[in-house]
């Protein structure tokens, strides 16, 4: 929105022709900045209470950059860019600074370390392979402004390393469960805990897994009421829903 946009918007409030609610309800509406191949979203924030997050797979770095440029010039910091390979990242890197990490496949550019809940979100793994997947959750989350507990490679086929972590799990205001395979890891989880799981199947394990379709279908029918399932290999999702879990209600003492 343009600032004489937004200034009118405000005069009306002060000449008593609109109510500070009608004005928050247009301000919240305003569209986009239109780039041509991307239209920008300023408002994201203000309607969701996270900036406008960049899907990398399939743009362009000089798309990415653009994109980028757009909110980083609206003030926003902690601008996610989400699956871009390391080429990738490199070319973004050299026209806008960004800080990359190889295993999420996450950028973040205008980064900014802030904890703004109190809870703790706590990311589990079935096995060392989920890592990739539960790093995209954990980033972002942090990026969010969550404390975050990593617990890797505690998978059912050794229960004892899960078991051994009780305390972790039992303080965690939500909990992320990866794990390909069959699965199993968030219904174990889930009968553990009082707290929100949330289910990331990925896309690990042999032919009958179906690249993650049966470790999907092993949670969607989970019998602990507590657990929800993200997409396969969706750890931003999982990040995202879990940052917006441990904001509820504000922090918690």
């Amino acid at each position: 929105m343009e600032q004489q946009q937004t200034l009118e918007i405000l005069n009306r409030v002060s000449r008593g022709e609109t109510t500070p609610q009608q004005a928050l309800l247009e301000l919240k509406m305003e569209p986009f900045e239109e780039l041509g191949y991307a239209k920008v979203d300023h408002h994201r924030e203000l309607r969701h209470g996270v900036p406008e997050v960049v899907y990398g797979a399939g743009k362009t770095a000089e798309q990415i950059c653009g994109i980028v440029s757009a909110l980083k010039k609206h003030g926003d910091h902690n601008i996610l860019v989400t699956r871009m390979t390391p080429e990738k990242a490199e070319a973004v890197n050299r026209q806008t600074p960004i800080d990359y990490d190889p295993v999420s496949r996450i950028g973040i550019c205008g980064k900014k370390s802030e904890i703004t809940a109190s809870g703790t979100v706590v990311i589990a793994t079935g096995g060392t392979s989920d890592i990739p997947v539960a790093e995209e959750a954990a980033i972002t989350a942090e990026a969010l402004g969550n404390p975050v507990q990593r617990l890797y490679d505690v998978g059912v086929a050794g229960l004892q390393r899960l078991l051994s972590k009780m305390d972790v799990l039992m303080s965690a205001r939500v909990i992320i469960a990866v794990a390909g395979m069959e699965g199993a890891l968030a219904t174990v989880i889930g009968g553990l805990v009082a707290c929100p799981v949330l289910a990331v199947p990925t896309s690990i394990g042999y032919g009958a897994n179906f690249s993650g379709l049966s470790a999907l279908l092993s949670m969607l029918n989970s019998c602990a009421g507590n657990v929800s399932v993200v997409n396969i290999d969706n750890g931003f999702g999982a990040g995202y829903l879990a940052s917006l879990i441990n904001h509820i209600g504000g922090n918690r003492e």
